[in-house]
């Protein structure tokens, strides 16, 4: 590790926007010191909690923030170097209505109390094209995601990835669930009014894939508390674009 990377770790660690938990702490002790008590605690007043998961350097969650100074944003993330530069902007600026959390995404519902959260933002989350239990949108992690958002909260994605969008898509018709708003090219079709909020910022990925001439995918849908959620059983292409080793083109987006 060079010394660049310990010199953030060590800010990540002083930083008062950042909450650091370890992995035996979030496998281990649900009770959280935090959890249920993020309006009180830590941001001091009761405006709706907006989580961004997998947030990378936080540019998302600190645009959002900065757009929706109503709203209280978290970014979510296990890699505290990319972190630090949100957190270090974040905390420069005096943002109030912004804070991180490092941990595993995967223990993510030990966090928050039931309807503490109100929307959840999913920026270019890896695909997973291998292994449906480990994609943002799978049954796996919406299920997770029921423990603390509020009813019918708003779940956004936003993705370069053909095949997590395709997937999002028929998981949401599988499972009849509400999709608020939906488009496979976010910045041809602006006559979608509903998708304005996710063309307002602009991730480092996003100008890449742009760059490339790959259409931006965004949906919004709706997740009830009631109601099982099943997995879809249909085919769709790999992203070829994407380094991934694999040997096939297609592969069931059931994971099986």
């Amino acid at each position: 590790m060079g010394k660049g990377k310990l010199a953030k770790f060590a800010d990540i660690a002083a930083n008062p926007l950042v909450v650091e938990c370890s992995f035996r702490a979030n496998s281990e002790e649900p009770s959280f010191p935090l959890k249920g008590n993020w309006h009180r605690d830590f941001f001091g007043n009761d405006r709706p909690v907006v989580l961004e998961l997998g947030c990378g350097r936080g540019e998302y969650t600190i645009g959002l923030a900065a757009t929706h100074p109503d709203n209280n944003y978290i970014g979510v993330d296990i890699k505290g170097a990319r972190m630090w530069t949100g957190a270090q902007e974040a905390l420069r600026e005096g943002m109030g209505n912004v804070g991180f959390l490092r941990t595993n995404i995967e223990f993510i519902h030990h966090f928050f109390a039931p309807g503490e959260v109100s929307e959840i933002w999913l920026t270019f989350s890896d695909p997973q094209m291998k292994k449906a239990t480990k994609r943002l949108t799978s049954t796996y992690f919406l299920q997770r995601y029921r423990h603390f958002l509020k009813e019918n909260g708003l779940i956004h994605l936003k993705t370069d990835s053909n095949f997590l969008f395709t997937y999002t898509r028929e998981m949401l018709r599988a499972n009849q669930l509400d999709c608020v708003t939906v488009t496979d090219d976010l910045y041809g079709n602006t006559d979608e009014g509903a998708a304005q909020e996710a063309r307002a910022i602009k991730t480092y990925y996003e100008q890449m894939w742009l760059a490339q001439g790959i259409n931006i995918k965004y949906l919004c849908f709706r997740l009830p508390q009631e109601g099982g959620l099943k997995e879809p059983d249909v085919e769709i292409p790999l992203d070829e674009y994407r380094s991934y080793k694999r040997g096939k083109r297609s592969g069931s987006i059931t994971g099986k």
